[in-house]
């Protein structure tokens, strides 16, 4: 089955032999395929005053050229932008991902550290799309943004069932688009995202340094501000700290409200603690609770695995809740730094995120500059960020240490420069190596 974009563009090459080129080009540069079906081509043209010079100048063209390709007649359906809307609204089906049920405000422990990012939540949740759209929540990894992400969406789809929720992450939305590029499914890909109620998008600092991402998430952001939608937006940083974001993006994301979220304090990683046994039916002593909450300190995500591990040790082991214990079982969960080192497949998979290229890519003998770079760039933060000699770098790339040694001496040459792009290059890189910690 050929996509809608193939069909159009068979279309208007068979008009482009019956008319003139301007012709064709005047009418038709802004004209978008709808939907296209065994009965009937739906195209919007954005003014009136085109539709009805398509409608009246142009159709009998169109419908001979469908004719033509199919051996049938097909209805035409020309739309304007007064009737896009309404066209829009009648195709829509309500769509909601199950989200998480546990990720819901009532199980949000609230803190010094958070309380803002869940006010500035639940008034979205409350009013969507009245106060602060866009709402960009950010912090590092592990301390709750997601959670309050699907909360808003539990608590949004209970008390508007119809509404079209739509979830992405932002690598997922750039794999999405270079899948919608492939196969000539641009207008699919757009109008399920133009046509979201509540927009959600997790971890967008990965559409940095992304033209094409970026340029489509622009419009599609456009889109949805305009007719009134909410947009929230998490990230491990600000806006202003996107080095490789567009100015554009950058300005949009500030256009509502911020709200950070810093890993928790004393007092509401107890209250985590607390809260995360209780749920999962069992008790720890006060004395316990202390020793996890004073040995980890960053991480929200950490602290409820260190807990349910708790739980598993004492079912099956049948041990006794007392610190000396816990402490036994829980070790490996609070390495000290030294110890907390990214793996260098962790490295070479942001890298390769990053640059766009697949690993197996990067590990190969290609030379062109951008894999080039990136291999460059994997080597030098393998050397900065394990404690892997040249000839173990080597062997991750199937090359020896000279080669190594070179690539090195490259971006370090590179990186004397502050303002070389390569200083953002290897910022960004690292911390999102970080947050995979």
């Amino acid at each position: 089955m050929y996509s809608s974009t193939y069909i159009w563009a068979k279309v208007l090459a068979h008009m482009e032999q019956k008319l003139t080129d301007t012709i064709v080009t005047t009418w038709f540069d802004d004209t978008e395929v709808l939907e296209l079906t065994d009965q009937k081509l739906v195209l919007y043209s954005p003014t009136v005053f085109r539709k009805d010079m398509i409608v009246s100048r142009c159709e009998t063209y169109i419908k001979d050229a469908l004719k033509e390709l199919f051996d049938m007649d097909l209805e035409l359906v020309v739309l304007d932008d007064t009737e896009i809307e309404a066209y829009r609204s009648s195709k829509k089906k309500p769509r909601f991902i199950e989200f998480n049920p546990q990720f819901t405000f009532d199980n949000f422990i609230v803190g010094n550290s958070n309380k803002f990012a869940n006010a500035a939540a639940v008034a979205v949740a409350e009013k969507p799309a009245d106060s602060y759209n866009p709402l960009f929540i950010y912090g590092p990894s592990g301390v709750g943004k997601t959670h309050l992400l699907y909360a808003i969406a539990n608590e949004i789809h209970k008390h508007h069932p119809d509404y079209n929720i739509v979830y992405i992450k932002g690598d997922q939305f750039t794999n999405e688009l270079i899948n919608a590029l492939r196969e000539g499914k641009n207008n699919e890909f757009r109008l399920k995202y133009r046509g979201a109620d509540l927009f959600l998008v997790d971890d967008i600092q990965f559409i940095a340094g992304k033209d094409s991402t970026q340029e489509e998430f622009f419009h599609t952001f456009n889109n949805l501000y305009e007719s009134h939608k909410q947009i929230v937006l998490t990230s491990d940083r600000p806006p202003n700290e996107m080095v490789r974001l567009e100015d554009r993006l950058r300005t949009r994301f500030e256009w509502g409200l911020l709200a950070d979220i810093q890993p928790p304090d004393y007092e509401t990683r107890m209250a985590i603690i607390k809260n995360k046994a209780v749920n999962l039916g069992f008790d720890l002593p006060d004395d316990v609770c202390n020793y996890i909450a004073e040995n980890i300190t960053n991480n929200v995500r950490q602290i409820e695995g260190t807990v349910k591990k708790i739980k598993a040790f004492k079912e099956l082991n049948g041990m006794v809740l007392d610190v000396p214990n816990v402490a036994r079982a829980i070790k490996d969960m609070f390495k000290g730094k030294t110890e907390n080192l990214p793996t260098p497949s962790i490295i070479v998979s942001e890298v390769c995120q990053y640059y766009g290229i697949e690993e197996q890519v990067l590990r190969s003998t290609l030379k062109n500059k951008n894999t080039a770079e990136a291999r460059q760039v994997a080597m030098y933060l393998i050397r900065t960020m394990t404690n892997l000699s040249l000839p173990e770098i080597g062997r991750e790339f199937d090359r020896d240490h000279t080669t190594v040694m070179h690539g090195l001496k490259k971006v370090e040459q590179t990186l004397q420069n502050s303002a070389s792009p390569l200083n953002d290059t290897i910022r960004d890189i690292t911390a999102n190596v970080n947050n995979k910690l």
